[in-house]
């Protein structure tokens, strides 16, 4: 069984699976917020997912914000909706860790837009799969 890594923004949400050993996060997808619990389902069923992890985006100092609330109320829905265990991962600085990347790799403005968000996903799953090994 696998692993679903979200990065939960207003308008879309980056997707990422682990592989069936738990040991890497691998990006999928950005979809759109809109109608998104269908997307899940694909996913969750295509790659036998048993858990979803979820970035909450936390201030600097660790308390959360106006966003990191949304992503806390989205996250009770998927638990509810999709009738699987949902973690909450700390998320700080993840989408400036995937603009870093995008920008080593020497990536156009444009593709960087369409891949942050994935990318974003990757590095909150591998953050939460390198946790399990400890």
């Amino acid at each position: 069984m696998r692993i679903l890594g979200l990065d939960v923004g207003d308008k879309h949400i980056g997707v990422a699976v682990s592989d069936s050993l738990r040991l890497i996060a691998q990006g999928l997808k950005t979809i759109d917020r809109q109608n998104c619990i269908k997307k899940l389902r694909e996913v969750i069923e295509e790659y036998e997912v048993d858990s979803i992890v979820v970035g909450i985006p936390k201030m600097l100092n660790g308390t959360i914000g106006i966003q990191g609330e949304k992503v806390l109320k989205f996250a009770e829905e998927l638990k509810s909706l999709l009738s699987l265990p949902v973690h909450l991962w700390d998320e700080r600085l993840s989408t400036v860790a995937a603009e870093r990347v995008l920008l080593e790799a020497d990536t156009s403005r444009k593709k960087r837009r369409e891949l942050r968000d994935k990318i974003s996903a990757v590095i909150i799953l591998q953050g939460y799969l390198d946790s399990l090994k400890r």
